[in-house]
């Protein structure tokens, strides 16, 4: 099976996903309009790929999520959400939390060590942030941006790309209350793509592809209309 070249000139082509490779990759090519993105999302498709390659888009089989009210908080978790004095806000700082997430980190193999949110990519979420479609939450320390996470929120799904954090457990605050808030919009779902020890032990589960599909096109076409800030009253915030 060869791999598929994507048409700059149409945003609507994909190939479809049950046809993906063994390891998730669907095709390469095209760009990163804010069009291409979204509808690649909503058919169950991302963009990853490292600088100087072609964009290549991949939906992995199983496909990892978190159901907005399975979210697991561990002892040690619910003792820093109450004690804490880090504050969490919504879109505050879009850029700055995408930048930071692009720093290499010493988690992760030094071949791709970040690697990924390479200026190209971050170009095309900051467009999708101006255009209301991405969004941050911010966990701070005082004025200091120590921890968070981005993604793309379509319909009543929230396609979930990446997290940092520089103090312990402000990654996982800003997930918990990303949650919660989603959980009251009636969010399904956080999609986080692939399987990771830390995402399972917050609750995330693999989910069949097939199954996956089915929910993207039950939640992708719903819509929602609330503005994005984080309510005052939330358990991770009040």
């Amino acid at each position: 099976m060869s791999l598929p070249w994507l048409s700059l000139s149409n945003d609507d082509q994909f190939p479809p996903i049950d046809e993906a490779f063994d390891d998730g990759l669907v095709a390469a090519g095209g760009d990163l309009s804010p069009k291409r993105i979204l509808n690649a999302y909503r058919h169950g498709l991302f963009p990853w790929f490292n600088k100087d390659d072609p964009i290549l888009w991949w939906s992995p089989d199983p496909r990892m999520v978190l159901f907005t009210d399975k979210v697991k908080l561990s002892k040690s978790l619910k003792k820093t959400l109450r004690t804490s004095s880090l504050t969490i806000t919504f879109d505050r700082a879009f850029e700055q939390v995408i930048s930071s997430c692009s720093q290499p980190r010493s988690d992760l193999a030094e071949d791709n060590n970040g690697t990924w949110i390479h200026p190209e990519m971050i170009a095309a979420y900051v467009k999708l942030h101006q255009l209301g479609h991405a969004h941050s939450v911010e966990c701070w320390q005082q004025d200091k941006l120590v921890g968070g996470l981005y993604g793309i929120a379509i319909g009543k799904v929230f396609f979930g790309e990446s997290m940092f954090s520089h103090v312990r457990d402000s990654s996982k605050m800003a997930l918990v209350a990303l949650c919660q808030q989603l959980q009251r919009w009636d969010f399904k779902f956080i999609d986080c793509q692939v399987y990771s020890d830390h995402l399972a032990s917050l609750g995330a589960q693999e989910l069949p592809q097939s199954e996956f599909s089915h929910y993207l096109k039950e939640f992708c076409p719903q819509q929602h209309s609330h503005i994005w800030q984080l309510d005052s009253d939330l358990p991770c915030v009040s």
